[in-house]
């Protein structure tokens, strides 16, 4: 595919396009991007080694240990730190950023798990999303489906085949939220992701209640691997513990188990007694092949990473690379993120100035973006950020804590009794923006911002201890910002870069400046003083419109 714009032609542009492409734009990267070119330098970091995964970071820090105190295989919270930690210092971050997508598309959520190591299982699953994050869409589709933590977040996990005596018919959650959610959706699409209309004008529905009852026989007989248990007797409360394997297996057939009835759906037929792992790969095969999963997928995708509203041409542009890498294969994940980043759409100047152009920034992507940006580091090594899903006073949105399989906001969301309203655009990630979290982000900001993240025992692993040692371990170094502190000016263009992307208007600029010199500040000012100005200014930007709206 050619494209318009294939170089940055400035610090400004190449900011936008890391800020789209990862979490945080630095002074190195904007350099290489520059010399490289848009193409090239994604090419690099896609070729780029994968960083430690999450699973192993967990049981490096010791939170595979069966112990009758910590009761890590009782507890989420090392899967926040585990994360967290992944996001805020992996290199690999072109790959980790395209897995946050992918995460927000195929949702497991810790919330939503409920046995024996969880922080384990939710690594794994994070971990195979990092995997195939820019392989291939079939391959994923498979491996989301047997994965043990979607097994049990939506019931794959010992779901049985129908029994006639009884009345028992297989749990149909998967096979519904398979189609509607992680591949085909709910009403037939143009390659653009327009929907299609009958001769009346109504919506086409893409499947039936008859195919959700169908497809959900494909998704019985499947269970947690445990056969690579190692029990451990918890003397405690007498229970016997496993190891962690099982929870990064892909689940296992049991065949007495799996339905032997006919399933037809979607216009085809999988023929009775077909065994368990043939007829996984006809459903997968069929959704992977159906014509809305490019425009359904891949307008997403361009949500996430760009905007809003990509235009209908935007969204075909895309869904044909899915369809065809150029080389005849489709579902190619590197090639489509590629196409989502490099489209003109996305690059061009257009968009700076288009109303209605670009998306509110997820509240986890700012924190993300803030610890990147300014050289964040755990001094003893805890990474204990917890839970941030509190509205009221936290951030309002945690990753891999999503309230419900429908991911934090829904795709089409469009803010009530809004200017977006009118013209019916959607704006997803407002429906997390209320009072409560306007003022939540800002209070919870404020303190980060300039102290760091209080941790308790920084130098254990548990969460639920307190000692001499509690304080702010995990703090920013703000290098180059303190370089500038006694110019207010400078320091305000600095952040303008690497925060916004060159987008802070001139008005907020001056303002901000002022704010910034009504305090006096010298060369012989205290340190502490100097770290006050760095983080009112980083504070004054991360809470105007100009940051929180990218483009």
């Amino acid at each position: 595919m050619t494209y318009a714009y294939t170089v940055a032609a400035s610090d400004e542009e190449a900011a936008r396009f890391l800020l789209q492409a990862q979490f945080s734009a630095s002074d190195t990267e904007m350099a290489a991007v520059r010399s490289q070119g848009y193409t090239p330098w994604l090419a690099q970091q896609f070729a780029a080694p994968a960083s430690t995964t999450g699973f192993d970071w967990l049981n490096a820090r010791g939170y595979a240990s069966i112990d009758s105190t910590t009761r890590y295989f009782d507890n989420g919270y090392p899967g926040d730190y585990m994360i967290w930690h992944q996001l805020m210092t992996s290199s690999d971050t072109v790959r980790k950023r395209m897995a946050l997508a992918l995460s927000e598309f195929f949702v497991v959520s810790l919330i939503g798990l409920d046995f024996s190591w969880r922080s384990h299982a939710i690594a794994a699953w994070w971990d195979m999303l990092v995997a195939n994050a820019l392989g291939n869409y079939r391959k994923l589709l498979e491996d989301v489906t047997l994965n043990p933590a979607m097994g049990f977040y939506l019931n794959t996990k010992g779901n049985l085949k129908e029994n006639s005596k009884t009345g028992r018919a297989p749990d149909e959650n998967y096979g519904r939220e398979i189609m509607q959610l992680f591949s085909i959706g709910l009403y037939q699409l143009n390659l653009d992701g327009t929907e299609k209309r009958d001769g009346s004008g109504n919506k086409i529905e893409t499947y039936s209640q008859s195919d959700i009852s169908n497809i959900a026989r494909v998704f019985t007989g499947w269970d947690f691997d445990q056969t690579q248990n190692v029990n451990t007797l918890e003397p405690v409360n007498n229970r016997t513990i496993p190891n962690t394997a099982f929870t990064r297996l892909p689940m296992r057939l049991t065949a007495a188990n799996h339905s032997t009835l006919a399933a037809s759906f979607l216009g085809i037929t999988i023929p009775a007694n077909t065994d368990a792992v043939t007829a996984l790969k006809m459903a997968l095969d069929t959704l992977f092949n159906h014509p809305n999963v490019g425009p359904f997928f891949g307008k997403q995708m361009i949500q996430r990473l760009v905007t809003s509203n990509p235009s209908p041409a935007y969204v075909a542009r895309v869904a044909s690379v899915f369809n065809n890498n150029g080389t005849g294969v489709r579902g190619d994940l590197k090639a489509v993120f590629a196409a989502v980043l490099l489209d003109d759409e996305a690059r061009g100047p257009a968009g700076l100035t288009q109303s209605g152009f670009g998306k509110l920034r997820e509240p986890m992507l700012r924190l993300i973006q803030w610890g990147r940006s300014f050289g964040i580091n755990s001094a003893r090594g805890s990474w204990k950020i917890g839970d941030q899903s509190d509205a009221a006073s936290r951030l309002g949105q945690s990753p891999l804590r999503s309230p419900s399989v429908f991911n934090y906001f829904r795709p089409g969301y469009v803010p009530p009794s809004s200017a977006l309203s009118a013209t019916q655009s959607p704006a997803p990630e407002f429906q997390l923006v209320n009072e409560s979290s306007v003022g939540g982000y800002l209070n919870v900001m404020q303190g980060i911002i300039r102290n760091g993240l209080w941790v308790s025992a920084p130098e254990l692993p548990n969460n639920n201890i307190s000692n001499a040692n509690n304080g702010y371990d995990i703090t920013a170094a703000y290098t180059a910002e303190l370089a500038l502190v006694l110019d207010a000016t400078a320091l305000v263009k600095r952040l303008n870069l690497i925060l916004c992307a060159g987008q802070l208007s001139a008005a907020n600029q001056s303002l901000i400046v002022s704010a910034l010199n009504a305090t006096a500040l010298t060369v012989s000012s205290t340190a502490s003083a100097k770290l006050n100005r760095v983080a009112a200014a980083v504070l004054l930007v991360m809470a105007s419109s100009d940051y929180l709206i990218q483009k």
